[in-house]
């Protein structure tokens, strides 16, 4: 237990607590100590028990998860806060980052990204869900010149990719999680997040939204 990532799960619907759990409990190097199903529950669990990592729903009763996470901030608490919402919205996700929170998981992803997003921000990174990271991006990036484009899907790490993973990188452009893209490709999610690893390693990407940045940045040379 010792060497394990500690986390508490904060949702006031236990069917959601319960599929997280199961999610995050499949990998070995996490454990999840308490579960509570609101805002002054997960504080006081924080408190106490002191977790690596709270993953908080913004809407709770008694006490919402932006309230938690400033008690947290006023104690000077170490636990980091990852928010889990429904909610898309750009103002919301600068709310929260301004609140100190070091994820940002919407709902509809966050089944598959839950393992990802705890093992970042226990390392000391930023997890933001990559469906809104396409969205930010595509808002935020500046156009570049096909030949930029072009040089950088150019590399020797391209050449290796398998037309699967040229499908997969194309769909991640469109905005697709990778629930979505096994849909798509009628194959389990799990083994598009083992393709997005691959790819990772060929092209010789690091960081939670580096593959996201790289097809988006290559999307006019994948279509």
């Amino acid at each position: 237990m010792a060497d394990k990532i500690r986390i508490l799960i904060a949702d006031d619907h236990p069917i959601v607590r319960k599929g997280l759990l199961m999610t995050i409990e499949e990998h070995s190097g996490l454990s999840v100590v308490a579960e509570a199903g609101d805002g002054e529950t997960a504080l006081a669990i924080i408190r106490k028990l002191a977790p690596h990592i709270a993953v908080l729903d913004f809407s709770m009763p008694k006490m919402d998860g932006f309230g938690v996470a400033r008690e947290v901030a006023r104690l000077k608490l170490s636990t980091k806060i990852i928010f889990l919402t429904l909610h898309d919205d750009e103002d919301l996700f600068r709310a929260a980052m301004d609140l100190g929170a070091k994820g940002y998981l919407l709902k509809d992803s966050a089944m598959e990204e839950i393992a990802a997003a705890v093992k970042v921000v226990a390392a000391g990174g930023t997890y933001v869900s990559s469906v809104l990271t396409v969205r930010l991006l595509e808002k935020q990036r500046q156009p570049e010149s096909a030949t930029t484009a072009a040089e950088a899907w150019a590399g020797p790490g391209a050449a290796q990719l398998t037309a699967t993973e040229r499908r997969i990188l194309r769909l991640i452009a469109g905005g697709l999680s990778s629930k979505e893209i096994g849909s798509e490709l009628s194959i389990h999610f799990r083994t598009v997040e083992n393709h997005r690893t691959n790819i990772c390693r060929k092209l010789g990407l690091e960081g939670a939204n580096a593959l996201v940045r790289f097809a988006l940045q290559n999307k006019s040379t994948l279509e």
